[in-house]
């Protein structure tokens, strides 16, 4: 355990504000909240400098890590690296796009064997849904899974299956006797048309227009009314379902929603043709659209952003022939979310503290982990050490992602990670892994 530490900030989050503060650690909790000057107390005392704010370790509840299976595509060792250095200390991996996919329990513990001793960060685990293992969510749950992950539409992988509308009303239903919480991807296949060969990005959007996510979304709300489950939506893109979702809500129907950096950062106007790094599903929309998610956000109607970190190989993405027919799509940002969704931030005026509720507290009190997300006495000592005024230019070779294709390649972002504490120790990505396997409370 380490040694207690007395962590004396001038600018700290706390209670959702930034406020100066000296945060005591004993055994990697933090145990006091003081006046900044507060006696040491034979603590070790730690200064994080006048140009630094102190943050909670974000909490990134939507990773692609792929391994065991497509570890050429990314893994544990890389993924959670590239997480320390993004100043995210809590990761939740996803049940796809590895093989097997985490639909059993001895998938699940295949993939904790595969993750146990290469961890930099703390890992938990979401189950799967697909057709046919209706039997094996309890079993998952038990397991200490954190939800289950489930598709309207066809994965992208074959070995992860969508539900349709009567398998999904049956998950649902298994998932409210459970009390466990269904994360869904919301896109309705009649409304997408096939995407035409070549490289234009305005081909792929209209491929894939907002009532696809809208329709879906109307059948989530729809299917969690009737089941009474708890439903979460992933990675929403379409601004068009916010009032769906805020109806819901205000009629007590447990649904929540997030969204992601490339939805805040980019917009479709400004994607140049081949550009398949920039290909996701659901698209990146217009920069109206990413406008009204900006607004919804600071509203309250978008409950938090992570990352759908969801890399591939240099070769999925088509980067040679620009084809988005072809491309894998997903966008790799683990590392650089903080920076990204800060940089936007800023410029429209909204303050560290909004960031660090959007990707830290909101996503760990949604998911349960809660001992994670906030600077609070109890909780873990889980921090990230945030230069808020401090740039630099992308460099996708330098990243920790095994593989070098960013969206954000070449482009200069504001905020910089100095360091990442996991329960009262700086992380040292070249020393040995600390992280834990985390289970549903």
């Amino acid at each position: 355990m380490a040694a207690d530490v007395l962590l004396r900030a001038a600018r700290a989050v706390v209670d959702g504000r930034e406020q100066s503060v000296a945060v005591r650690i004993s055994d990697g909790v933090i145990t006091a909240l003081e006046p900044r000057h507060a006696d040491a107390d034979g603590a070790r005392v730690v200064e994080v400098a006048d140009d630094e704010v102190l943050l909670p370790g974000l909490v990134d509840t939507h990773v692609h890590v792929n391994e065991p299976g497509r570890t050429d595509w990314e893994g544990f060792a890389s993924a959670t690296r590239a997480a320390a250095a993004g100043g995210v200390t809590t990761i939740v991996d996803m049940p796809l796009n590895s093989i097997p996919p985490t639909t059993t329990v001895t998938a699940l513990e295949e993939k904790r064997a595969v993750a146990q001793d290469q961890i930099w960060v703390d890992t938990g685990f979401w189950g799967g849904a697909v057709p046919g293992n209706l039997p094996d969510l309890a079993p998952l749950y038990d397991a200490g899974v954190f939800g289950f992950k489930c598709f309207l539409l066809d994965s992208g992988v074959e070995e992860f299956p969508a539900l349709s509308p009567s398998d999904f009303r049956d998950a649902m239903t298994e998932t409210a006797r459970l009390g466990a919480l269904m994360i869904v991807h919301a896109e309705d296949a009649d409304a997408i048309q096939p995407c035409a060969h070549g490289p234009s990005y305005a081909g792929f959007l209209e491929s894939r227009p907002d009532a696809a996510e809208e329709r879906a979304i109307g059948l989530v709300v729809g299917t969690t009314t009737s089941t009474g489950a708890r439903a979460h939506i992933v990675h929403l893109s379409a601004s068009g379902a916010v009032p769906v979702l805020r109806n819901a809500r205000v009629a007590g129907i447990d649904v929540s929603v997030e969204t992601c950096p490339h939805y805040l950062y980019f917009d479709a106007e400004s994607i140049p043709d081949g550009a398949t790094e920039l290909k996701c599903c659901p698209p990146i929309r217009l920069a109206e659209n990413r406008d009204a998610l900006w607004a919804a956000l600071v509203d309250g109607d978008l409950d938090f952003v992570v990352s759908d970190h969801s890399p591939c190989t240099t070769e999925l993405k088509q980067r040679g022939t620009g084809d988005f027919a072809e491309a894998w799509g997903g966008i790799a940002s683990l590392q650089l979310g903080l920076s990204v969704v800060w940089t936007a931030a800023r410029e429209r005026g909204l303050g560290i503290a909004d960031v660090a509720r959007w990707m830290a507290t909101g996503p760990a009190r949604r998911v349960g982990l809660d001992r994670k997300g906030e600077i609070a006495v109890g909780l873990d000592a889980d921090l990230c050490v945030f230069a808020p005024d401090e740039t630099f230019v992308v460099d996708a070779a330098r990243l920790h992602h095994k593989n070098p294709v960013s969206a954000y390649d070449g482009r200069t972002l504001t905020g910089t990670v100095r360091q990442t504490w996991l329960r009262g120790t700086p992380i040292d990505v070249d020393a040995a892994p600390r992280g834990h396997l985390l289970r549903r409370p």
